[in-house]
């Protein structure tokens, strides 16, 4: 990995192309991202950057941070991430969404929209059962788990209910369309997960 950066989803929109196509994007705050601290082999085992997004107050932030920023004589950042860069960085310098420009390839991760505890209809697409001849109050229910005979159970990693969503998810192959340095913003071809005002990480494609 070489590029990289940390950002905040502000939602949707529409662009017009150079040929009058239209494309759907999602606008990305992406930095200015401070280097807070760089990470060696020798000294912590790996090799990493650690960066900072979205400035705040000092009040804001617990004192073991304020030390981490105050040592690198950084501003207080409200986010902290690290990304294992193969780029020679210094503590201080600030990555920009400059870093990248229109037509890279680049994966996108964030947090999914969280949905609580879902049924299989919303959780997996399950296809509900007959609301009529005597199929009773289960019309949204799984259905039949297997034979009550043999085996007798459940087997481990059927489709059922449970929690939905809130989890880390990443989208490969992303193309960016436009770069606004003046603004921090990057437009990114298609969906991104996340809500708005969601947290997202953005690095060059690994599988491009």
């Amino acid at each position: 990995m070489n590029k990289a950066i940390i950002g905040k989803k502000l939602g949707m929109t529409q662009i017009f192309l150079a040929d009058g196509k239209v494309v759907p994007v999602t606008v990305i705050e992406a930095g200015p991202c401070p280097v807070v601290q760089v990470k060696t082999v020798e000294h912590d085992g790996y090799k990493a950057v650690k960066l900072g997004f979205c400035q705040v107050e000092e009040k804001e932030i617990n004192k073991p941070q304020l030390g981490q920023f105050k040592k690198a004589n950084v501003p207080a950042q409200k986010v902290l991430k690290e990304f294992k860069l193969d780029a020679d960085l210094t503590v201080g310098t600030v990555i920009t969404c400059d870093t990248f420009s229109a037509g890279d390839k680049i994966d996108i991760s964030g947090v999914s929209k969280g949905h609580g505890f879902s049924g299989v209809i919303k959780r997996w697409n399950n296809q509900r059962l007959k609301e009529t001849h005597g199929v009773g109050p289960v019309h949204r229910e799984v259905g039949s788990m297997g034979a009550n005979s043999s085996p007798s159970r459940v087997f481990k990693n059927k489709k059922m209910p449970g929690q939905y969503g809130h989890e880390n998810v990443t989208v490969l192959n992303l193309e960016v369309v436009k770069v606004d340095k003046e603004r921090n913003l990057l437009l990114v071809k298609g969906a991104v997960p996340g809500p708005v005002k969601g947290i997202v990480t953005i690095r060059n494609s690994v599988k491009a």
